[in-house]
């Protein structure tokens, strides 16, 4: 099968007429990583709005899985099974945005991956992986899907980041590296865009209760990590986005960027304690080579 084409079939059921009243009123928005956790939160929230969804993800059989269970009104979801960081990944979801009427109203840069452990053993696969798809994908696909957003009255970009692109963490140090990196290319698109009308949210999430989060569970105690079910998550995302936020951060944690500004040096011996007994948790195997890797919000 080639990549997308199934998928992109098996989404296309509708009449003429009604795609093209769908594609007149309906906000279009656009979704990657939307075969699980946050980006298959985000599509429920999306459709229950009556948007017409472009659903991105690396395989198909959980982008059918989200899209059986929206129950959509306005016509069924395009579904692009694609790898974002490759030229053709990116190339197929632009086809398919086309597909939905050369739109986009809400671009949701959500693929995400995360793997954990020492830098020192850390390989280089796994280091580019996580800057490919948490920085790069994000970045050339708002570069890509541009004269498409530009068609739309009230256009957004939401970079779905994390609390680790304000608060580097022991372990995660390639992890934060591509979120403060996403953090500053928020920043500096919406500056940018904002002549055009263009919005741009980051969202800052803290970790999120997913299947994949038990593959790093020996670090959620010893670093005090607080895990959200993804649906209070992408609702809390989806309402701030509409309402056009700059930036959206859980509670308390925001207290703790704060912190981290006036108290750094405070922060650094709060972390390096924990650090210390998260350690302590770590199989020896993990500690030298780093083996310990989840992928988040990249089904």
């Amino acid at each position: 099968m080639r990549s997308g084409a199934k998928c992109s079939r098996s989404s296309r059921a509708t009449t003429k007429r009604g795609t093209n009243e769908m594609q007149r009123d309906a906000k279009v928005v656009v979704i990657t990583g939307a075969g699980s956790g946050i980006g298959a939160a985000l599509a429920k929230e999306a459709a229950r709005s009556g948007a017409q969804l472009v659903l991105a993800g690396r395989r198909a059989e959980p982008l059918v899985a989200v899209a059986d269970g929206l129950g959509v009104s306005t016509g069924k979801p395009i579904l692009v099974q694609s790898d974002v960081t490759t030229v053709e990944g990116r190339r197929l979801l632009r086809e398919a945005c086309m597909q939905a009427g050369g739109r986009i109203d809400i671009l949701f840069n959500n693929a995400g991956v995360v793997r954990t452990g020492p830098l020192s053993g850390m390989e280089e696969a796994a280091i580019r992986a996580m800057v490919e798809t948490n920085l790069m994908a994000p970045l050339l696909l708002s570069r890509d899907l541009l004269p498409m957003l530009r068609r739309s009255k009230h256009p957004r970009i939401v970079n779905v980041g994390s609390m680790f692109g304000d608060i580097a963490f022991p372990l995660f140090a390639v992890y934060s590296a591509t979120k403060f990196g996403l953090r500053g290319l928020s920043d500096a698109l919406r500056r940018e865009l904002k002549a055009e009308k263009i919005g741009v949210t980051y969202a800052a999430p803290r970790a999120v209760r997913t299947p994949a989060s038990n593959e790093f569970s020996a670090l959620i105690e010893p670093f005090s990590m607080k895990l959200d079910a993804p649906e209070k998550v992408a609702h809390r995302i989806w309402r701030d986005a509409l309402r056009g936020k700059r930036t959206i951060y859980p509670w308390p944690e925001r207290l703790f960027i704060y912190a981290q500004q006036f108290l750094p040096r405070a922060v650094d011996g709060g972390l390096e304690k924990q650090l210390a007994a998260a350690t302590a948790l770590l199989p020896a195997s993990v500690e030298r080579s780093a083996t310990t890797e989840t992928h988040k919000n990249r089904a």
